[in-house]
């Protein structure tokens, strides 16, 4: 008779090569083992019965504003509303205010993370024109997940769009780099096009496919010539897709829940609440990223969670801030499409868990086997329930899916063996440490 920590009791649980009913046996903080745990004991135990036990799940891309505006959001506000939304670990991007570019912010920032997070966090350096001889060393630092290059589309000194200066990003350091790939040229020479006043969807028509397909090209070929992984986020259209299926080699692929979930009749709808970058597309790009799921060109899917005040959604566009909340509803909107036969829950587990780990070498996290982390999402896939904006605790407070109705619900999330969220509440205090990752 062996006695463990916490013991999850005959949940279903997606295990690496399937579903299967079983108990998770916890101790220190880590999985310790999987089966029939009938005789043992534990100081705690859940009933998972009727529940499926996820690995926990991972949004690899966020924003959540921490250095910034308190007022929009701030790192505990945003990994509260994570593990609301069933997340046990978010990976934060640099561009804040300050940005994330140097050594002391990366420091500042993992001290920061310790008693402050609600959940874990792994941390992206921006590369900027002012730090490519760095590159190397700050993608060695400790909770670094990947350097964040934006090609297009950037925020402060976060702009590295020539070819040469990208060339030399790619051939500082050796882990893969994540892209943000519009082609900035492209996106200037067009934006006297664009006046404001006009309605929201030429968002689309000046970010247009070309414009991403552009940045995506230059980079690959960039990409090969160096031998530098890549990454690329939120693709959003059907011709990157494509082109990226030959690419499997030396490039990984993110795509967004909203361009999963969203068409261009959004901006009619939402006005600037529909407005990111790059932009929600029509029906064929939807459908050309839910075959890219289905065949396994896609590695990640994330939310791109970037929250903005009220104030700044209602401009006119383009003067309306890009971006869109996401931390807290990616994983209902998922399961939604799960229970819509859109995809298995085993492929919802390899996007949003063995997949960003796999893709940024996250050390002990994505799968439920023994010896990992014992951190763990579980959902009940029956539980109906709307999307309200009274749910959002970021104090942006909304969301562009309020009113979305969602046939499967996060109802507990646990870290490292410690309960964090059960139906709806948020238990003891914040648990969040910095991730991990292979150098």
């Amino acid at each position: 008779m062996a006695a463990y920590d916490l013991i999850l009791r005959g949940g279903a649980c997606v295990l690496p090569w399937g579903i299967e009913t079983t108990d998770v046996g916890v101790r220190a903080g880590r999985i310790a083992a999987l089966g029939d745990l009938r005789l043992d004991s534990a100081a705690q135990e859940i009933d998972a019965r009727g529940l499926h036990v996820l690995p926990g799940l991972i949004d690899a891309h966020v924003h959540l504003r921490d250095p910034g505006d308190p007022a929009v959001e701030n790192l505990s506000d945003g990994t509260k509303g994570a593990i609301l939304g069933g997340l046990t670990t978010v990976f934060d991007m640099p561009n804040t205010a300050p940005s994330v570019t140097d050594k002391p912010r990366l420091d500042w920032k993992r001290d920061y993370i310790n008693g402050t997070a609600w959940c874990d966090v792994g941390m992206y350096v921006g590369a900027s024109m002012n730090n490519i001889s760095e590159l190397a060393r700050l993608e060695a630092e400790p909770n670094v997940c990947a350097i964040k290059v934006f090609a297009g589309s950037s925020t402060g000194d976060l702009l590295i769009a020539d070819d040469v200066s990208l060339e030399a990003v790619m051939l500082s350091g050796h882990r893969r780099i994540c892209y943000h790939s519009e082609d900035e040229f492209r996106l200037q020479a067009r934006k006297p096009d664009f006046t404001s006043g006009m309605p929201h969807r030429n968002h689309a028509i000046w970010r247009d496919v070309e414009c991403a397909f552009l940045g995506t090209r230059r980079l690959m070929a960039i990409a090969r010539k160096t031998n530098r992984p890549a990454h690329i986020l939120h693709v959003s259209t059907a011709e990157e897709l494509e082109y990226l299926a030959e690419f499997r080699d030396i490039c990984t692929v993110e795509v967004l829940l909203n361009h999963l979930t969203q068409t261009d009749e959004a901006y009619d709808r939402l006005g600037g609440y529909a407005v990111m970058n790059p932009p929600i597309r029509d029906q064929r790009h939807m459908d050309a990223a839910w075959a890219a799921v289905r065949n396994g060109t896609v590695d990640v899917v994330g939310s791109d969670h970037a929250p903005h005040s009220r104030a700044a959604k209602e401009r006119p566009w383009p003067d309306c801030a890009a971006g869109l909340t996401g931390v807290q509803t990616i994983v209902p909107i998922m399961l939604d499409h799960v229970n819509a036969g859109r995809l298995p829950l085993t492929r919802l587990v390899d996007l949003m868990c063995a997949g960003p780990a796999r893709v940024y070498g996250a050390l002990n996290k994505g799968r439920l086997a023994t010896g990992y982390d014992a951190d763990f999402t579980l959902v009940d896939m029956k539980k109906q329930r709307t999307i309200e904006e009274s749910w959002i605790v970021s104090p942006c407070g909304w969301t562009p899916f309020a009113g979305h109705h969602c046939t499967g619900w996060p109802m507990m999330t646990v870290i490292r063996g410690q309960v964090a969220m059960r139906e709806d509440e948020v238990l003891g205090t914040p648990q969040g440490k910095a991730v991990r990752f292979a150098r």
